[in-house]
């Protein structure tokens, strides 16, 4: 079967760079990898938006063609292709383009929001714009339209015990992503850092390889991990919000209208992926549903603070030791903008 699986990936990649040769100019062809249902998830919900707003907003000189659920391969790939010009556009996260652009590792001091409306103010902010203007430096071949929600703050779900202090971490086995920052925030907390593909959380849940795992609520949701967890922890330490990005060339090759519409329906991208974010975490999909599924235990301001305390140090360690002075610099700014966006208030 996962020969077929490849074999038919690479079938369809093949048929859309021939497409792309034969194609005019306006098809942005978009890859992602989550559900195609844009009432179920904030990335086809976004893409759904822009599809929509584009077509409309340039009379049909560009359209917009959307193959989710992994159709054309995994989110790395997805960025592959962008930069190649196979498709002309994706939504990636921060672990698949962190192969390509490390420095977005800077996104993942923890326990830095102490809110959702903070995220808005910093990623549509001057740091947005600096991390959008050095991804596409560092690159070279992609556009950077935004950064959309993936489902909100991350929480930590596990089998063994609920957590609410940093002693309730010890020995527990967590999935992380293939990201270094994450490993370091989760020994530091404590626990084991279990790196494991996408794919094998679910079974590696159910089968005892790993104990717990870390995700934004909506995705605990969707990826039915209530059946095999006991305890959620609403920790909210990490927000890693999508990438939005489109192939340079293609995007260079539009008319300046075009372009502009193009921006313009990034923008309601975003706030229809944050939107739909806020509106899962509210319902039955989201909080209200594991609920009655799950225990889920809220943190003190005092159990967050130490969390903070055990693992900031040791994330701006691992920037320090293993990015570039390119990255502190990020870093810097990201924290400022953060620190100012936690301290202001909404219409104030």
């Amino acid at each position: 079967m996962k020969t077929l699986k490849i074999g038919l990936v690479a079938g369809a990649i093949a048929a859309l760079t021939v497409t792309t040769a034969l194609a005019d100019g306006g098809v942005i062809r978009f890859g992602h990898d989550n559900k195609t249902d844009p009432f179920e998830n904030p990335a086809h919900a976004c893409t759904a938006v822009f599809s929509n707003i584009v077509a409309a907003d340039t009379n049909g000189s560009v359209t917009v063609e959307v193959f989710g659920s992994n159709q054309l391969g995994s989110a790395a790939e997805h960025v592959q292709q962008v930069r190649d010009g196979v498709i002309q556009a994706t939504l990636t996260s921060t672990g698949a383009l962190a192969s390509y652009y490390p420095r977005i590792d800077v996104l993942n001091l923890p326990f830095a929001f102490a809110n959702n409306a903070s995220t808005y103010s910093v990623f549509d902010g001057p740091f947005g714009e600096a991390l959008a203007a050095d991804i596409e430096e560092a690159l070279g071949d992609v556009v950077v339209l935004g950064f959309p929600d993936t489902g909100g703050f991350f929480a930590v779900t596990n089998s063994q015990r609920p957590i609410a202090d940093l002693a309730d971490f010890d020995g527990i086995r967590i999935r992380t992503m293939t990201l270094p920052s994450h490993q370091k925030i989760v020994q530091a907390l404590g626990a084991e850092a279990y790196p494991l593909s996408w794919g094998e959380v679910y079974s590696g849940l159910q089968t005892g390889v790993i104990d717990g795992q870390m995700n934004p609520v909506p995705i605990i949701s969707f990826a039915n991990f209530a059946e095999v967890q006991k305890y959620m922890t609403l920790t909210n330490h990490l927000f890693s919000p999508y990438t939005f990005m489109v192939n340079r060339a293609f995007f260079e090759g539009l008319s300046d209208a075009e372009q502009q519409t193009l921006r313009v329906a990034a923008e309601n991208c975003v706030a229809a992926s944050r939107g739909l974010s806020r509106i899962i975490e509210a319902s039955d999909r989201g909080l209200a549903g594991l609920m009655d599924k799950i225990e889920v235990t809220a943190l003190t301001d005092d159990q967050r603070k130490a969390m903070a305390g055990a693992t900031q140090p040791a994330f701006e360690s691992h920037v320090a030791e293993n990015l570039d002075a390119k990255a502190s610099e990020l870093l810097g700014l990201f924290k400022s903008e953060v620190d100012a966006a936690n301290n202001s208030s909404y219409l104030n």
